[in-house]
């Protein structure tokens, strides 16, 4: 049997069901890596080192594959918010980003090994949030998942509860920018 031509290097269910998407066949592989969370690091760099870390960790164990990767981070008030983690702190991530507008960035990233192919990408888009009581907070909380979530949500899951409006690619605020990874598999000829 020969192995898959695409693979993601992604723990993240989000980001398989949007590549899933596209209709091409791939399998995962999660990277066993240690990110980069300084929160104090440059959000576009963080995102891109960590993006490019999994990719690399998994191209170099099936380097006749093209690996995606990517990393997505919250960013407010010069602080990145990573996940979460506990409830206690994604509480006060959504109190932090109450009633306020956020930049939320993603690296992507397609290695092949094999060829030397290296395509690295950054995406961001802006979401503002709703002013948040604490009932909301818990309401949200009870019902979504939210401690392998970059800032504490899920735009995707309640999203009415919290959000008042967006810029930007709502694929690229879960997880993996459609658009953008389109164009880069594409020029792989991985896409039609």
């Amino acid at each position: 049997m020969t192995a898959p031509r695409l693979i993601l290097a992604s723990a993240s269910p989000r980001r398989r069901e949007l590549l899933a998407s596209f209709g091409v066949p791939f399998t995962v592989v999660t990277a066993e890596v240690t990110e980069h969370e300084d929160p104090a690091t440059d959000p576009r760099i963080m995102v891109a080192h960590n993006a490019a870390l999994k990719a690399d960790w998994v191209a170099a164990r099936h380097p006749d594959c093209f690996v995606l990767g990517a990393d997505t981070t919250v960013f407010l008030d010069g602080q990145a918010l990573n996940k979460p983690a506990d409830q206690t702190e994604a509480r006060a991530m959504l109190r932090r980003l109450s009633g306020r507008t956020h930049t939320v960035f993603t690296g992507v990233t397609l290695r092949h090994q094999a060829s030397g192919l290296r395509i690295d990408r950054g995406v961001a888009s802006e979401v503002t949030f709703k002013v948040l009581t604490d009932e909301t907070i818990n309401a949200y909380l009870s019902q979504v998942h939210t401690l392998d979530k970059a800032g504490g949500y899920a735009i995707q899951e309640q999203g009415d509860l919290i959000i008042a409006g967006r810029q930007g690619s709502l694929s690229n605020i879960i997880g993996l920018p459609l658009e953008e990874t389109k164009q880069i598999l594409t020029n792989a000829g991985l896409l039609p």
